[in-house]
């Protein structure tokens, strides 16, 4: 035997034990006789399809089949199993190899019978495929043939020809869809950063001004409340004193004239433009 391989060893026709690669003994035929199968090599099963010298036919009477929106559709896959019990694998049914074929038509007909045809062509391959191996194991281990699917593989799932233009443009605007909001998607990813960025800077320089004007107008009351305390001590001299400022202010570079009149009291002159000096 190969390592790949297992036999199951028949005593006058009765299965008594299975075995794998190694030395064994048994009795002679026709008292003992051995079966051998790949019970480690995994097996494909082409439904819908066949590939021959490296081409691809399609099997029509195989892949035509309805779907639930009662539309035709051409649908194939590939199930990869292998032998996981020999005695059941020959006896439990009279040919378990077409008993797989006819269980995976049933379950991919079945799921293909309640899947609309835009889902199929569509997004919808990876779910119809989950689905149909599961029905498909399903009815395996209810029949007890002995096979253990590892893998079901849907691979195409085409419409009919006389609409596939029709569906070609769909997919097409779907796809152009999908790049439009992944571009929007990204667009969104590139600029909320920045904007997050742009407003953190905004409210730092609005707290800095803000914080400005306060110092500003805490410096200017205290300013005001110094001169108020300055006029309550001395009302005449600060009256004076604020006056003088503001001819300064309204009249920059003017000199200003005070004189002594005999009545004793002060007086102020004409301001006398120029560089004059005080009379």
């Amino acid at each position: 035997m190969e390592e790949h391989e297992s036999a199951l060893v028949l005593t006058m026709g009765r299965a008594t034990r299975q075995v794998d690669k190694g030395v064994h003994t048994k009795l002679p035929w026709p008292l003992e006789t051995a079966v051998v199968l790949p019970t480690k090599q995994t097996q494909e099963l082409q439904f819908g399809f066949r590939e021959q010298n490296g081409r691809v036919q399609l099997v029509e009477d195989e892949a035509l089949m309805i779907t639930g929106d009662e539309n035709l559709v051409w649908a194939d896959l590939l199930v990869e199993w292998r032998i996981q019990d020999i005695e059941k694998y020959l006896f439990a049914v009279d040919d378990p190899d077409r008993l797989l074929r006819n269980a995976t038509a049933a379950a991919l007909r079945s799921v293909m019978g309640t899947t609309g045809l835009d889902f199929a062509i569509t997004t919808g391959k990876f779910e119809i495929q989950e689905e149909v191996e599961r029905q498909l194991v399903e009815l395996m281990d209810s029949y007890g043939a002995g096979i253990m699917i590892i893998d079901v593989k849907l691979q195409d799932v085409e419409p009919p020809q006389q609409v596939s233009a029709e569906f070609k443009a769909v997919t097409d605007a779907r796809e152009a869809q999908q790049t439009k909001i992944n571009e929007a998607g990204k667009y969104e990813a590139e600029r909320i950063p920045a904007a997050r960025a742009e407003a953190q800077k905004l409210l730092e320089q609005a707290e800095a001004n803000k914080q400005a004007r306060i110092n500003q107008a805490l410096a200017e009351v205290a300013q005001y409340k110094a001169i108020y305390e300055a006029y309550k001590a001395n009302p005449d001299v600060t009256r004076e004193r604020l006056l003088l400022e503001t001819l300064e202010q309204i009249l920059p570079g003017a000199d200003i004239v005070i004189v002594d009149s005999s009545e004793g009291t002060v007086k102020y002159l004409p301001i006398v433009p120029g560089g004059g000096g005080s009379q």
